[in-house]
């Protein structure tokens, strides 16, 4: 019996899956399409597929990709958190150096004032905080 485009559609298709999942390289991919195009008959498509499992393009395996069980993620609340204290951590310890500097003599360490109770109620936070919201 004569094959019709749509047939040709479809083996391409399966060729296509098959390549995706690793069962036949892109060359071997690119030698059945040509074949696949030249086919006339069903015998001739099922040539192209006949050391090939079957596929079924309409019900495919959604692809899970398991989450690392001892991989958490913290709430992007508590990220932004973070980011702000670094940041201004950053800026305390910049000015106090440029001050130091500029002085030409030690100057009580202040940035350690403004991070060090700041980023004990952030760790207590994250710590005992809610977890990070579900995807």
């Amino acid at each position: 019996m004569r094959a019709s485009d749509v047939d040709r559609d479809r083996v391409a298709g399966v060729l296509r899956e098959h390549t995706a999942q690793g069962r036949i390289t892109m060359d071997e991919f690119n030698e059945r399409l040509e074949q696949l195009y030249q086919s006339k008959t069903y015998g001739d498509l099922a040539k192209l597929t006949a050391d090939l499992p079957d596929v079924d393009l309409r019900n495919r395996p959604a692809k899970v990709t398991p989450a690392p069980a001892a991989k958490r993620r913290m709430h992007p609340g508590m990220t932004a958190a973070w980011s702000a204290w670094a940041g201004a951590s950053a800026i305390n310890w910049v000015i106090w150096l440029i001050i130091s500097i500029t002085a030409g003599d030690f100057i009580y360490p202040w940035p350690l004032w403004v991070m060090g109770p700041w980023g004990a109620i952030l760790l207590v936070s994250t710590v005992f905080g809610n977890p990070p919201p579900k995807r």
